[in-house]
């Protein structure tokens, strides 16, 4: 099952890339994956709060510049994929290939603010998060700038 559902969105950006597709088929590829990354991290401590959830739809509603709806549906379609979840890999390893350095670095933000978004860091929720910033290849020490920044938010 998750092997089609990473099929689907590579397909998905892989025709993106070509001259003749657009760029919206790879903006939803993208905020898909990201979507679902988010939505692991919220996860991640086996608690998932309606707070979590909240900040979630915010998060991806401003990132992504989406509607209310949009970020809804978005969120709703991730959950489902998030839930069938095995491995981050593939998710992370498509982020990878199409965004560069600072909207890395922007999810790596995102996941940090999910992860405060209880008030608190759970062990398992630090751990995926730097787990997927070394699959996104962000440097160890903006991550940490940025855990910073979400901390402080948090507070």
């Amino acid at each position: 099952m998750i092997k089609r559902l990473f099929a689907r969105v590579v397909d998905s950006i892989s025709s993106a890339d070509s001259p003749a597709a657009g760029s919206e088929d790879r903006e939803k590829a993208l905020r898909m994956a990201t979507a679902v990354l988010m939505l692991d991290v919220a996860r991640a401590d086996h608690v998932f709060e309606e707070s979590e959830f909240d900040r979630v739809l915010d998060l991806v509603e401003a990132h992504f510049g989406l509607t209310p709806e949009e970020a809804a549906e978005l969120v709703n379609t991730a959950g489902d994929k998030a839930e069938q979840l095995t491995s981050v890999h593939e998710f992370t390893e498509l982020l990878h290939k199409h965004l560069d350095e600072a909207d890395k670095a922007r999810i790596v933000a995102l996941l940090w603010q999910i992860a405060y978004a209880d008030g608190r860091l759970d062990k398992y929720e630090n751990s995926l998060v730097l787990k997927i910033s070394d699959l996104l290849y962000v440097s160890r020490g903006r991550v940490m700038r940025l855990k910073h920044d979400a901390e402080r938010a948090a507070n």
